[in-house]
C-alpha cells in the first residue's frame, strides 16, 4: 500500500502541520523544521543538492517565528504531494509525500533514520 495521507490541518496557532497517514502514524511538524527542510532548489543549494531525503541538519535547526516560517496556504500538488505558501511568498518547495514522512519529527521516525 502506497503511503498518503488521510488527513492534513495546519494549526497556525500552534504553529504545527499535522499529518495522518494510511498506516495509522500522525506526523506534527513545527512550521520551522517545515521552512528549514524547504525542498526545492533555491532552498537546497541548487538541483545538485536536491534528493528524497531531507538534509539532517535541519532538526536541529531553530528558526525564529517570522513570515518567513509562517504558513500562509497549503496547496494539494497532484496527488503525490503538497506546496506550502509561506507568508513571505515563497512557494517553490514541492513536499512530496516520502520527502515528508522522512521528514516526521517524532522519536519513533528519528531513531528509525540513523
Amino acid at each position: 500500500m502506497p503511503l498518503k495521507p488521510t488527513g492534513i490541518t495546519a494549526d497556525r496557532t500552534k504553529r504545527e502541520l499535522t499529518i495522518t497517514w494510511n498506516d495509522g502514524h500522525t506526523s506534527v511538524y513545527p512550521f520551522g523544521l517545515l521552512r528549514a527542510a524547504c525542498p526545492c532548489a533555491s532552498c537546497r543549494g541548487g538541483h545538485e543538492n536536491m534528493g528524497p531525503e531531507p538534509d539532517p541538519m535541519v532538526f536541529g535547526l531553530d528558526l525564529p517565528e517570522s513570515p518567513a516560517t509562517r504558513i500562509s496556504n497549503v496547496v494539494g500538488t497532484g496527488s503525490y504531494a503538497i506546496t506550502i505558501v509561506w507568508e513571505d511568498g515563497h512557494d517553490y518547495g514541492i513536499y512530496n509525500w516520502q520527502y515528508l514522512r522522512a521528514l516526521c519529527p517524532c522519536e519513533e521516525c528519528r531513531a528509525g533514520a540513523g
